[in-house]
């Protein structure tokens, strides 16, 4: 999981001075939903799958609202309740009903808010049911009621579905991907709305209300083709401070869309608010139209392959270690279910891995039962265990392993109990509960040391920081799983028409629809 950074890491300037007619000290309330759910998993996110924040534990979760801090000053807050999961399969419904009715409840409870700081990813799928976020959204509005402004901080994988679009004031996302300014952008979305609030319009309910100018681009890529180190992701969000930074515009917004769900709001899109409506409309179009052009330039962010190509080159003479390998189709923090096999059953049937003149790390599957058998044996046992596929068995069944239990670490946050079992240098991490492995200490605290191995594999997309500077050289080899690479073979069918590269058969209308609060302007 992604550390929370220290106070100082946060990036947001000052807030200008209370303007005559704005709100010195309003109420502003917290609240939100953050997954995202991948309708290609068999996984079904339940209960146990989220963190539920409630009170000042949820308040902790944002560090610029630290005591002391100019936000944490500048109102009074109340946060309600916030659920967040690692990605995974489409929610419960159940667990879906329950922590929106939570948040309704701690709105009319502890109401009336000048503001509300609506904390969600956008990509939320629940079973049997289209745009999670816009019916969370739409009851959030009920139970605040029209005054509230409301501000909305998103992952740039997100949908900005016309449903969600009309019931929140200001939206933002990401511009990096890796996500590396997640918390910086929802430090934005509480800056716009403290801005808003404290300005000349603040008391003014509809005044202070900016206008959204948004542009649906029917364009869906896997973040892998998206990521903002490469072109052309890089310009298109490079041109989003400069917006920003114009007279009349409060944000300039891009999102990917979602592309492991099949639902008709995934898509790309573009959002510019403010209060000049010609200026953000334009501006959110000349974008869109950036977009639209390059969208056969989106390349994967390394070299891609089978996993046999993978393979080829890591284990060349001439190959540079540590060699990583994204095992991409079972990524786990795109959605993935996290325990197909297919992978590390090629991994195991091919001697040159298993006969110890080499160390390869493979992370990871998980299997409850798998791990127990193994600390019942213990450290040094060696052990015949069938591990993995309980939860997607799609592209392979469960695997059977035949090695020695390497090591036993034990309650760690995320994965629960983790065991390494070796099979001569491969070393299979296997956990009790799902787990990324995106950090160097991951590995350690197993007792594995990835700058020395010869082969790294982790269900991964694109590489995270530590990741990236740890490899010598990758491959994102191109898996079967839940959030398989190649879009085409998953089989989508309830998009919108005419989204590439599932319909490259038309031209869209890239004009801006400008709008506040659903009432529609142009």
């Amino acid at each position: 999981m992604t550390e929370r950074p220290e106070a100082s890491d946060i990036w947001m300037g000052a807030l200008a001075p209370v303007a005559d007619g704005g709100l010195a000290t309003p109420r502003i309330g917290i609240g939100g939903i953050s997954i995202e759910s991948s309708t290609f998993s068999p996984h079904v996110s339940g209960d146990e799958a989220f963190t539920i924040r409630t009170g000042e534990n949820l308040r902790a979760y944002y560090p610029f609202l630290d005591a002391g801090r100019e936000l944490a000053e500048a109102a009074e807050w109340i946060p309600l309740t916030h659920g967040r999961s690692l990605p995974g399969g489409a929610v419960d419904a159940a667990t879906y009903r329950r922590m929106k009715e939570a948040i309704v409840a701690g709105i009319r409870e502890q109401g009336p808010f000048d503001g509300f700081f609506f904390d969600i990813h956008g990509a939320m799928s629940v079973v049997g049911m289209d745009d999670a976020e816009g019916d969370l959204a739409l009851a959030v509005r009920e139970a605040l009621g029209p005054d509230t402004l409301v501000s909305t901080s998103m992952d740039l994988h997100g949908n900005v579905s016309e449903t969600l679009r009309d019931a929140v004031d200001l939206l933002t996302c990401y511009r990096m991907a890796p996500h590396e300014d997640w918390l910086n952008t929802k430090e934005r979305a509480v800056w716009n709305l403290l801005a808003r609030l404290r300005g000349e319009h603040g008391a003014d309910p509809l005044r202070r209300r900016p206008f959204s100018a948004w542009v649906p681009v029917p364009v869906l890529l896997p973040g892998e083709k998206t990521s903002t180190r490469l072109e052309p992701a890089r310009g298109i969000y490079a041109e989003l401070p400069g917006i920003e930074a114009l007279d009349g515009v409060v944000d300039a917004s891009v999102w990917i869309g979602y592309a492991w769900a099949d639902e008709p709001r995934c898509q790309a899109y573009v959002v510019v608010t403010g209060d000049d409506r010609d200026l953000i409309a334009r501006e959110a179009e000349r974008v869109a139209r950036l977009f639209w052009d390059a969208r056969e330039d989106f390349v994967f962010v390394a070299e891609t392959g089978s996993l046999d190509e993978a393979l080829a080159k890591a284990l060349a003479p001439e190959a540079r270690h540590p060699y990583l390998i994204s095992d991409s189709g079972d990524n786990p923090t795109a959605g993935g279910a996290g325990d197909v096999t297919w992978t590390l059953a090629q991994l195991l049937s091919r001697a040159e891995l298993t006969d110890g003149s080499r160390t390869t790390l493979v992370a990871s599957i998980f299997d409850r039962d798998a791990v127990a058998q193994a600390v019942a044996a213990g450290v040094g046992a060696t052990v015949t265990l069938s591990a993995g596929a309980r939860v997607d068995d799609g592209p392979h069944g469960p695997v059977e392993i035949t090695g020695s239990v390497f090591s036993i670490t034990e309650d760690d946050h995320d994965a629960g109990t983790q065991v390494v079992i070796a099979v001569g240098g491969l070393h299979a991490i296997i956990t009790e509960r799902r787990k990324p492995f995106h950090h160097l200490d991951d590995f350690r605290m197993l007792g594995l040391e990835p700058t020395t191995a010869d082969i790294v594999v982790v269900k991964i997309g694109y590489l995270e920081p530590e990741l990236y500077d740890l490899a010598a050289d990758w491959t994102l080899a191109l898996t079967p799983g839940g959030v398989d690479q190649d879009l085409l073979r998953l089989g989508h069918h309830r998009l919108a028409p005419g989204v590439f590269p599932f319909d490259t058969s038309g031209a869209p209308d890239l004009t801006a629809v400008v709008v506040r609060r659903g009432e529609e302007i142009r």
